[in-house]
């Protein structure tokens, strides 16, 4: 256990804690490590190379291992990737001339022979008859002697590992920061909090815990070791519910309460007679779950616990035992009679729904006493609304200036992605204007004003991640909406995936647009070459796990817009393979190397979204000649089987063009509200290192900065999002 822990560290912060052993000459085994990491794109740090150092060389030999094992991971080398064509991307044939070879191979096999010849006389062929296609011809190792030994270059990817404290403490950070997060936690994260919740519940606990589904996970492992309860909501007792049986705390997915032992019923009942007890309006808030609240009544027993009577109520509002009107239906009465003015005196109640409101009310406001009605009322609440709704409604108010024909673009909790056109009305420019600069200024109020702020160029335009679901686990991943340079000859994009029970065939595959997002080419496995770039080959089942790769020489591609894709062809979701994950690489020039190289990984991300299509990222050239990437981490609904980029182009270019033409709230936004007053702020190259404490904020953590300095980066960057 003590290993996964050090690994979530390592994960989560780029820190090693401190490494434990007898004292010695470890020296050399620590330049061997250190070597050992470059080869994966890692290295370590001046004063981590020094602890190490100063220990027995056999505490480094046991910390490296544990180490390569964990960075391995992270950046997809923990698995072996074989491509289908020996040597690519050199020699790879023309898609029909590579059928044609499948088929001559297949008739001069007996056993084939005659299913073949009879398929031909119909004038159909079924790719997977033949003998040799979908699957590797060669060994893992064969494919390795025939490729040449990576060149390092000085643009390979170097992520360092710094010095952490004592794993307890680290541990504790990190369970504090997630637990604490001022915004939603992706799914791995939410898992991995679980995990230090159980180990922490009865330690430090955050200030607050303003994330629902974070209470939930906390409460769970509170409840486990008989610590008081975090609950102010009804709700909150039903996702501690889901909690506790294994089910989805989102409550997205309906959850099969499992039968409770007595002490955990008595502490759900307990709590739901205290939230009640202190605010009986909180009854409303059944209604929204009324189905769940239903099944889990039935195994809580209620009336079993008479001295719980609000308990109880909550089940008798849920059965329409119990009359407690709820919050909607009375919105929903005064927005169908147009009343904006009485639906702002109700919602002033609920500021946060006022403001995921403010669209449609400044819509439907009959003249200009009502729509100031409107501006007036979120001007008041705005300092009782979270921070990351506030950026929400102000990023949304900004993209609503004025009339546009781009589709609109709806994204699920899971990734699931659905473009639209837009047929709103819009929303009155000088009303916009002034919730604007109200939602600046309130932004501007919270913020923190360092007396100096430090920043990485390169962080600038990465989009705040105002969810953790708006991005995926792996490793130089950005938020949804960011933009990062492509600086590099060579992009090669990589899938992998491995098989738990059925057949499974994934298709990595690069659709090409113009300018305009209409269909330039295509690569796949029914197109092997285009311009500029090479498929390694299609593998049709993955019982050991699979890899395709995508090359391209960028000086070379003639489109606008390159979007890579992996389609589910047949067999298990993204949900339910043992593993799969993409990720691209980039390489100078003519910098060879295997299929996959771990140092010039720029980012590797999970694959685990509910869709049959997934879209991690669009790669567009500006008008300069440079290259940039939009992240999108989306899913596409696709169909049940066969999916291909030639039957997906319409869908996949309406989505990107909706995210690639949406003005994302980045880094820059924030410091343009930090800048002024007595915050200095400076771009820094990391060279000279000040020598007080500062703010810095960048895409990795740099060495000398002040011990009380405060640090940003990707792996804490929800940290910037106010409270």
């Amino acid at each position: 256990m003590a290993q996964s822990f050090e690994s979530l560290v390592i994960r989560h912060t780029h820190r090693l804690p401190t490494p434990k052993g007898t004292a010695g000459d470890g020296a050399v085994a620590a330049r061997q490590f250190d070597a050992a990491l470059a080869s994966v794109g890692f290295k370590l740090s001046a004063e981590l190379l020094e602890r190490l150092s100063g220990l027995s060389e056999a505490a480094v030999v046991h910390t490296a291992r544990r180490t390569l094992r964990t960075v391995g991971e992270m950046v997809g080398d923990h698995v072996r990737h074989n491509a289908y064509f020996i040597d690519f991307p050199a020699n790879v044939p023309d898609t029909e001339e590579f059928w044609m070879r499948c088929v001559a191979k297949a008739l001069g096999d007996e056993k084939s022979r005659d299913n073949v010849l009879k398929q031909l006389k119909h004038g159909v062929l079924d790719l997977l008859s033949l003998p040799t296609y979908g699957r590797y011809q060669h060994t893992y190792e064969e494919m390795l002697a025939a490729q040449d030994e990576l060149v390092a270059s000085a643009g390979d990817r170097i992520t360092v590992l710094h010095l952490g404290r004592d794993l307890d403490d680290e541990l504790t950070d990190l369970y504090l920061a997630l637990a604490g997060s001022t915004t939603p936690l992706g799914e791995d994260d939410l898992r991995d909090l679980k995990a230090l919740a159980e180990r922490c519940a009865l330690g430090p606990r955050p200030e607050a815990i303003p994330v629902r589904e974070n209470r939930a996970v906390v409460n769970a492992a509170r409840l486990g070791v008989g610590a008081d309860l975090l609950l102010d909501s009804v709700t909150d007792v039903l996702r501690l519910a889901c909690a506790l049986s294994g089910g989805d705390v989102t409550l997205r997915e309906p959850t099969r309460f499992r039968s409770l032992s007595r002490p955990l019923r008595r502490g759900l009942l307990a709590g739901l007679d205290a939230v009640v007890a202190a605010n009986p309006a909180k009854l409303a808030d059944v209604h929204a779950y009324r189905e769940p609240f239903k099944r889990l009544g039935e195994r809580l027993h209620p009336h079993e616990y008479p001295r719980w009577p609000h308990a109880a109520d909550v089940f008798a509002v849920a059965r329409g035992e119990r009359e407690a009107r709820s919050f909607d239906s009375r919105l929903e009465e005064l927005l169908d009679a147009f009343d904006v003015l009485g639906a702002v005196r109700l919602l002033k109640s609920a500021p946060g729904r006022l403001f995921r409101a403010l669209d449609l009310l400044l819509r439907i406001a009959a003249d200009r006493e009502e729509r100031d009605a409107v501006v007036a009322a979120a001007v008041q609440v705005a300092p009782e609304v979270s921070g990351r709704v506030v950026l929400s409604v102000r990023e949304h108010l900004h993209n609503r200036a004025g009339e546009s024909d781009r589709p609109r673009i709806f994204v699920n909790r899971r990734g699931r992605a659905w473009a639209t056109p837009d047929h709103r009305s819009p929303v009155p420019a000088a009303d916009r204007d002034r919730l604007i600069a109200a939602l600046d200024a309130e932004l501007r109020r919270r913020l923190p004003a360092p007396d100096r702020l430090l920043l990485d160029p390169d962080v600038l335009d990465v989009a705040l991640p105002l969810s953790g679901r708006a991005t995926a686990a792996g490793l130089g991943v950005l938020p949804r909406g960011s933009v990062s340079v492509v600086d590099g000859d060579q992009l090669r994009f990589f899938v992998y995936w491995k098989q738990t029970r059925a057949r499974t065939d994934y298709d990595l595959s690069a659709l090409l647009l113009h300018t305009d997002y209409s269909t330039d080419s295509w690569l796949s496995y029914t197109s092997l070459k285009a311009v500029g770039g090479e498929h390694s080959g299609d593998i049709t089942e993955a019982p050991d796990g699979a890899s395709e790769f995508i090359n391209l020489s960028l000086d070379r591609v003639r489109s606008t817009f390159v979007v890579p894709q992996v389609n589910i062809y047949a067999g298990e979701s993204f949900e339910e393979v043992e593993e799969s994950f993409f990720g691209f690489m980039l390489r100078d020039g003519e910098q060879k190397g295997r299929p996959f190289e771990p140092r010039t990984v720029r980012m590797k991300s999970e694959l685990r979204g509910v869709g049959r299509v997934a879209l991690p990222l669009v790669f567009r050239r500006g008008d300069d000649g440079r290259w940039h990437a939009k992240w999108l981490h989306l899913y596409l609904k696709g169909i049940s089987s066969a999916n291909r980029v030639e039957e997906n182009q319409v869908s996949v270019s309406k989505v990107v063009r909706a995210v690639v033409e949406r003005e994302q709230l980045t880094v820059r936004y924030l410091i343009g509200l930090m800048s002024g007053g007595s915050t200095t702020v400076d771009l820094w190259d990391g060279e000279p290192a000040p020598a007080e404490p500062v703010t810095y904020i960048g895409l990795e953590r740099p060495a000398g900065l002040h011990p009380d300095s405060r640090i940003i980066t990707l792996e804490n960057l929800r940290d910037l999002i106010p409270g």
